[in-house]
């Protein structure tokens, strides 16, 4: 799934944030049936790996080296993206508040912008600047104001990491995929994460509760594997096809801009399928976090560089160089 226009790429981050966003909505209720935040997040993995697999297979077409070639990619957006964000996020939230967390999570396109002004030592241009200091507006309206407050250092530090490997999941989705297609590249990841979720969980270093009993869902009672199911099939199947393919096309600072509106659509979900009362400045938030995506999306690739334009060289490229015929 090559995208063949910014606009669609765009088009694609929105329907991945949009994807992510539903997983809190849906994994609120097994939470309060008993499970550990470690046990949905690990079998919401290997489910969306079982759902990917096949059609990964599928598309591959027995292009086994293109899967060979991204092998370090695959690893470190598996073990990163996946299941360090998870890690640190949820040991973040168990000393700080949940908001605070969130908050400090997704500022990871003002660190990608950081990044980039030190290592090209040119400044952003003024628009890029503009639509961070919208974004990251936004963002404190949509989590909300409370989110800023004194709070636990180590809660702290862990947000930080979750911070960092939100980054990295960006810059790692966005690098060119060399003849992987997303969806084989996102199912590989997932079974990477989840065997990670799984060991740390069996080894008794990550609480892992799970219970098979009815949920409290949509007002009624549902079994539960129906959230398992929508989280594992749309918020990490889709999602992570979706973000992997729009990130390639976008490059990791729109991408991740983009990526902001997971928390606008997760507030929406809250309030429709639980009832969460949405506020004014929330949507106020919202409207701002669309000003900043433009305004980055307006600033002109060529004057002002993206993460993605650092040359990186991994053990897949170097042999590529030294055998340029083996395709």
């Amino acid at each position: 799934m090559k995208l063949k226009s910014p606009t669609a790429g765009l088009a694609v981050a929105v329907l991945a944030a949009l994807s992510f966003g539903t997983s809190g909505a849906f994994i609120k209720p097994l939470l309060e049936a008993g499970w550990s935040p470690s046990a949905a997040v690990t079998v919401r993995a290997f489910v969306g790996a079982a759902v990917l697999l096949p059609i990964a297979i599928v598309a591959l077409r027995g292009r086994w080296r293109a899967l060979w070639r991204a092998r370090i990619r695959v690893l470190v957006l598996g073990v990163v993206g996946v299941a360090a964000t998870q890690l640190t996020y949820f040991a973040a939230i168990q000393r700080i508040p949940v908001s605070t967390a969130l908050l400090i999570e997704l500022l990871a396109p003002l660190l990608l912008v950081a990044v980039v002004w030190v290592t090209s030592r040119r400044m952003p241009r003024p628009l890029v600047l503009v639509g961070s200091a919208l974004a990251i507006g936004g963002l404190v309206l949509v989590i909300g104001p409370g989110a800023i407050r004194p709070v636990d250092p180590l809660g702290l530090v862990f947000a930080c990491l979750a911070l960092i490997a939100c980054a990295i999941y960006f810059v790692v989705a966005a690098r060119p995929s060399d003849g992987l297609p997303p969806v084989a590249y996102a199912a590989a990841s997932l079974v990477v994460g989840g065997v990670v979720l799984a060991l740390l969980g069996a080894t008794g270093i990550l609480p892992f509760t799970v219970t098979f009993g009815e949920v409290t869902l949509l007002g009624g009672q549902a079994p539960w594997w129906v959230p398992i199911l929508v989280v594992g099939v749309i918020s990490s199947a889709f999602a992570y096809v979706a973000g992997i393919a729009a990130a390639e096309s976008l490059g990791s600072r729109l991408a991740s801009f983009a990526g902001l509106l997971e928390v606008v659509f997760a507030s929406l979900f809250a309030w429709i399928l639980l009832g969460e009362a949405l506020q004014p400045l929330q949507l106020l938030g919202g409207a701002l976090i669309l000003g900043g995506i433009a305004a980055v999306r307006l600033a002109a690739p060529e004057e002002s560089p993206s993460i993605d334009e650092i040359p990186v060289v991994d053990e897949a490229e170097n042999a590529e160089l030294a055998g340029p015929m083996r395709r």
